[in-house]
C-alpha cells in the first residue's frame, strides 16, 4: 500500500468510524433515557429512527459500516506481524463486535418492519430479548462497540493538545455512558415485566420470528466467514512472501 493509499484508508477509517460511533452513542443515550421512564426512551427511539431512516442518512450509515468492515478485513489480510500494544489489541478485539450489533439491529428492526410490518420499540425488542434470554448479550455487545469507538478516536487524535487536556473527563465518559445505558435498560425491563406486551405491541409471529432468526444467523455466519477467510488469505500471503525471501 503506497502513501496515498494509506492516507486515504486512514481518512476513510476515521470518517466511517465517526459515523458508527455516533450511531452507537445515540443508542446508548436512548438506553439511558430509560432511567427516567420507558415512555421517554420510546420517544427518544422514535426520534432516532426518524433520523437514521432518512434515506441519505441510512446510506451513509450502512456505507460506513461496509467501509469500516472492509478496512478491518484489509488490516487482517495485509498486516505482516501481530506484535501489537495492549491498547491496540483491545481496540481491534472490541471493534469486531460492532457488525454483530448492526446485524441484530437491522434484522430485528429494519428488516422486521420492511418484511412483516413489525414496528420497532423498546417494549417489543426487550420483551423478545427476555424471551430468548439474550438481554445480557445485547448489553455485552453495545459496550465493546462504544469502547472501540473511544479507543479509535483516542489513538487517531491523541496528539491533539486539546484532547490530551481532556483525557480524564473523556475517561469518565467512557465508563459513565455505558453504565447509565445499562441502568436504563434494566429499568425498562422492570417496567415491561409489569405490562402485557402482546396486548400493546405487534410482535413477530412464530413463522416471522423464525425467518428473522434465519436472516440473522446467515448474516452472522457470512460475517464470521469473511473474517476467517481474511485470516487464511493473510497467512498464505505471509507464507508465500517468506518462501520468496528465503529463495533469494
Amino acid at each position: 500500500m503506497n502513501l496515498l493509499t494509506a492516507l486515504t484508508a486512514r481518512r476513510l477509517r476515521l470518517i466511517s468510524g465517526v459515523v458508527l460511533f455516533a450511531y452507537i452513542t445515540s443508542h446508548l443515550v436512548n438506553h439511558a433515557l430509560g432511567i427516567v421512564s420507558l415512555a421517554l426512551a420510546e420517544s427518544g427511539l422514535r426520534v432516532a429512527l426518524m433520523f437514521w431512516r432518512i434515506p441519505v442518512i441510512s446510506l451513509v450509515l450502512y456505507g460506513a459500516a461496509a467501509t469500516h468492515f472492509a478496512l478491518a478485513l484489509w488490516t487482517i489480510y495485509s498486516r505482516r506481524e501481530w506484535h501489537l500494544p495492549p491498547l491496540e489489541i483491545l481496540r481491534l478485539a472490541s471493534g469486531f463486535s460492532l457488525p454483530l450489533i448492526l446485524i441484530g439491529h437491522v434484522v430485528t428492526t429494519r428488516l422486521a418492519d420492511t418484511l412483516f410490518d413489525v414496528k420497532p420499540s423498546y417494549t417489543a425488542v426487550i420483551a423478545h430479548l427476555q424471551m430468548t434470554g439474550r438481554e445480557g448479550l445485547q448489553l455485552a455487545l453495545l459496550a465493546p462497540g462504544w469502547v472501540h469507538g473511544c479507543l479509535g478516536l483516542w489513538i487517531t487524535l491523541r496528539r491533539s493538545p486539546l484532547l490530551r487536556s481532556m483525557k480524564y473527563p473523556l475517561l469518565g465518559c467512557l465508563i459513565l455512558l455505558p453504565s447509565l445505558a445499562a441502568l436504563g435498560f434494566f429499568r425498562m425491563e422492570a417496567d415491561i415485566n409489569a405490562i402485557d406486551v402482546l396486548a400493546t405491541q405487534r410482535t413477530a409471529s412464530g413463522a416471522e420470528a423464525a425467518a428473522l432468526a434465519s436472516w440473522k444467523d446467515d448474516l452472522t455466519t457470512g460475517y464470521i466467514g469473511a473474517i476467517v477467510l481474511a485470516i487464511a488469505l493473510g497467512w498464505l500471503r505471509r507464507l508465500q512472501s517468506a518462501r520468496q525471501s528465503s529463495e533469494r
